[in-house]
C-alpha cells in the first residue's frame, strides 16, 4: 500500500491533461464520471431557450464540465510528476462531492452516502497502482461507491434500521420516495443515465447488465416516476430534479488526508487480524499434531456372556465338622509336633 508523500512502486504518477477519447472504459467496462459531456449531456449548461442552467444542475457530475471524460485535474504547482498522495487528493477533489450526491440518490441517507464514498476511496488507496493505471479512475471509484451504497447488508446494521428525516421540500420528498420505491438495479440505472449522463452502453457495463436489459430498466423506472411525478416526465426535467434533490442538505465530503489515513489504519487492522488468525491456526495445528496418536489403536471389543459357568454364590454357614477342623488348625498353627515331625501312615 502506498504511503503518504512517497512514490508508488511503479514510479511517480505523471500529470495527464485531457486527452481525446480518454475514459472509453476500463477493464470493468465502467465509464467515466465525466461522461455527462457525451450525448444528450452536451447542452447541459443552458436551458432549451438559452437560459443559464442553475448551479445545482451540474451537481451530479464531477467538477469541471469542459474536461475530457476520464481526465482528472492535476494539483496546482505540482511539477511534471505527482506523488501517489497528490494524485489521490486530485482524484478525490474531482469526484468526491458528486459521488456523495449520487450515493444519496441511491440510498436516501446522507451518512451512508458519505460512508460509501469514503470506503470507495479507501479501497482505491489500497489498490492505488491498479487505479492509477486504469483508463478511467473516476469510473473505478464510482463503481465501488455505488456497490457499497447498494449493499443489502446495510439493512442488518442497527444505525440504518430507521429512516432518516425526509427532505423539507414536498417535491423533493415525493421524488425521493419514488426513487427508493424502485429496485436497486433500476434505481442505479436511472441515476447513471439521467443523473450522471452516461450513455446506455456505459450504463449497462457499470450495472453489469446487457444493453437491452439496461434499456428496459430505464424505461420502467421512467414510467414509475412519470406516474407518480407527472411534472418530471421529461429526461431534462428529471435530470434537473435529481440534481436539485441531491444538492439539498449536507453534501460536504471529508478531507482526502483523513480518508487516506483511515484507509491505512483499516489496512493495518486487517493485516494484524489476519496475522493473529494465522498464528492461532498454526498453534492449534501444532497442538493437534502433538497430541494426536501416531499409530492405530484397535478398539476394545465389547464383552460376551460365557455360558455354562455357575454364578457366584456367597459362602454359607459352616457345618460341625468344618468348625471342628477350623479349631484344630487354629490351635496347632504356631507350635506343635505335627508340623515338625511327619506322621507315618
Amino acid at each position: 500500500m502506498p504511503g503518504d508523500g512517497h512514490e508508488s512502486e511503479h514510479g511517480p504518477v505523471p500529470v495527464r491533461g485531457p486527452e481525446p477519447g480518454a475514459g472509453a472504459g476500463s477493464g470493468r467496462g465502467a465509464p467515466s464520471s465525466g461522461g455527462a459531456e457525451s450525448g444528450r449531456g452536451r447542452s447541459s449548461r443552458t436551458g432549451g431557450r438559452g437560459r443559464r442552467r442553475p448551479s445545482w444542475a451540474r451537481a451530479l457530475r464531477p467538477s469541471g464540465l469542459n474536461r475530457a471524460p476520464g481526465a482528472v485535474p492535476a494539483a496546482r504547482q505540482a511539477g511534471p510528476y505527482l506523488t501517489p498522495a497528490q494524485a489521490f487528493d486530485a482524484l478525490y477533489a474531482y469526484c468526491a462531492p458528486a459521488l456523495v450526491r449520487q450515493a444519496y440518490l441511491l440510498t436516501g441517507r446522507r451518512d451512508l452516502a458519505h460512508e460509501s464514498v469514503e470506503r470507495a476511496f479507501q479501497r482505491a488507496w489500497d489498490h492505488w497502482p491498479e487505479v492509477a493505471r486504469d483508463p478511467d479512475p473516476a469510473g473505478w471509484v464510482r463503481a465501488a461507491a455505488h456497490d457499497w451504497a447498494l449493499s443489502p447488508w446495510h439493512r442488518l446494521r442497527r444505525r440504518y434500521r430507521h429512516p432518516e428525516p425526509p427532505p423539507p421540500d414536498d417535491h423533493d420528498r415525493a421524488l425521493l420516495d419514488a426513487l427508493l420505491s424502485l429496485p436497486p438495479p433500476y434505481r442505479r440505472t436511472l441515476v447513471l443515465y439521467d443523473g450522471v449522463g452516461l450513455d446506455l452502453p456505459d450504463t449497462a457495463a457499470e450495472t453489469e447488465a446487457s444493453t437491452r436489459a439496461a434499456a428496459g430498466r430505464l424505461l420502467y423506472a421512467r414510467e414509475v416516476l412519470a406516474e407518480r411525478l407527472p411534472e418530471s416526465a421529461g429526461p431534462r426535467e428529471l435530470h434537473d430534479r435529481l440534481a436539485e434533490l441531491a444538492s439539498s442538505g449536507r453534501t460536504r465530503a471529508a478531507e482526502p488526508a483523513a480518508v487516506r489515513v483511515g484507509g491505512e489504519r483499516r489496512a493495518r487492522l486487517w493485516t494484524r487480524t489476519a496475522a493473529a488468525v494465522t498464528v492461532v491456526l498454526i498453534g492449534s495445528t501444532a497442538m493437534t499434531l502433538h497430541t494426536a496418536p501416531t499409530h492405530y489403536v484397535p478398539p476394545v471389543p465389547p464383552g460376551e456372556t460365557v455360558r455354562g459357568v455357575p454364578p457366584r454364590a456367597a459362602p454359607g454357614p459352616l457345618s460341625d465338622d468344618q468348625r471342628e477342623l477350623r479349631d484344630r488348625l487354629r490351635e496347632a498353627l504356631l507350635d506343635g509336633p505335627e508340623r515338625l515331625t511327619p506322621e507315618a501312615r
